[in-house]
């Protein structure tokens, strides 16, 4: 965006705070959330099939929906956080969040939270605020019309039809063979469309932010094309998301997440709202050092964390040797002929735990 006048450098810091506060608001709230809906998901996996394998028995697991208004609480104060702040301001905020979700999950889930991964945590927080103190400050858009000629430059529709092959090809391709034993696929996919989302979330939250001011915005096709496409990728993520944190432990899933999704979502918002034009090298650089800091963090606080173990362990770990005990003719033996099993009253001793 073009760099804002001099008599407007309060106003658009005021703005900046303004976001900030909301997405810290709204990184509680998220974080909450995926504690809750872990836990209506595993009530849900004991009634039926579980979410991973495509199951939707968590759609009548009222803890779960307690976790979804909890989230759709933390995404309205990140919606409203968009029309103030800059995305690569708002996003990045997002990593106290796998905080939140580390620290409960540690005293609800018995997910351990070692001393590692209390640094991780430091780490989080000291690279949110170097992101928050170098911040850029955006000038609204004037209309929707402005945003979708921003929409439509080259370069960022190379960007939207790269991001929507990656993901057809992941859901369609890898997610039916890989998706149970590679977190990436899930998550690549809620990350990668994601991106995508935040780009028609903001430019919705322009809209309706113009709207109350006076400028009404609903006159225009463009709006309503953001809002489908915002409501699309909503569903689409928190499909996958869903499956992510019911076959991989919520902080494999949190930080992975974190990591891929504000990468795409800055590089995104970078193409297509040119956050970083008029901002001085060294700005740059230390939002680049801020947010390498909040990745490190998640890294450091993914790698001190215990994973969950793996259906396939539990259902197909190799059986204890089966005994054998002969009892024919008066006579008692240890081992069987394998000419002789059909012959003479044997007896077999298992563990029945097998069978049940």
């Amino acid at each position: 965006m073009t760099p804002a006048p001099s008599n407007a450098a309060g106003d658009l810091f005021a703005a900046n705070l303004t976001g900030a506060l909301l997405a810290v608001a709204s990184s509680a709230f998220i974080g909450v959330s995926f504690i809750v809906k872990k836990k209506g998901l595993r009530r849900a996996a004991t009634a039926g099939a579980r979410a991973g394998v495509g199951g939707y028995g968590y759609l009548l697991e009222p803890l779960w929906w307690i976790g979804m208004v909890t989230m759709l609480i933390g995404e309205i104060a990140n919606f409203v956080a968009y029309m103030f702040a800059p995305a690569i301001l708002v996003t990045p905020l997002g990593a106290l969040s796998i905080i939140v979700s580390a620290v409960l999950a540690h005293f609800t889930l018995n997910e351990k939270l070692q001393r590692m991964g209390v640094l991780g945590c430091v780490l989080c927080i000291i690279g949110s605020t170097i992101i928050i103190l170098h911040a850029p400050e955006e000038e609204t858009p004037s209309s929707v019309t402005q945003i979708w000629q921003l929409a439509t430059q080259p370069a960022f529709l190379c960007y939207a039809a790269s991001a929507l092959t990656i993901s057809l090809i992941l859901i369609f391709h890898c997610a039916p063979r890989y998706g149970q034993t590679n977190i990436v696929v899930y998550v690549g996919i809620c990350s990668v469309i994601g991106s995508l989302t935040v780009m028609s979330i903001k430019a919705v939250g322009i809209a309706i932010k113009l709207t109350i001011e006076g400028i009404n915005q609903a006159g225009y096709f463009q709006t309503w094309l953001f809002a489908t496409v915002s409501a699309t990728c909503i569903i689409i993520q928190l499909i996958y998301l869903n499956k992510a944190l019911d076959t991989f432990n919520t902080a494999v899933v949190s930080p992975i997440y974190y990591a891929m999704f504000t990468s795409l979502t800055i590089l995104a918002s970078a193409i297509m709202f040119k956050d970083w034009s008029g901002q001085s090298i060294s700005s740059i650089a230390s939002e680049i050092c801020g947010f390498l800091t909040v990745l490190t963090g998640t890294v450091v606080l993914h790698s001190t964390r215990e994973h969950d173990p793996t259906l396939t362990s539990d259902l197909y770990a190799p059986l204890s040797p089966i005994y054998w005990h002969i009892q024919g003719n008066g006579e008692t033996g240890g081992k069987l002929k394998e000419d002789d099993l059909l012959s003479g009253n044997f007896i077999t001793v298992v563990r029945q735990d097998y069978f049940v």
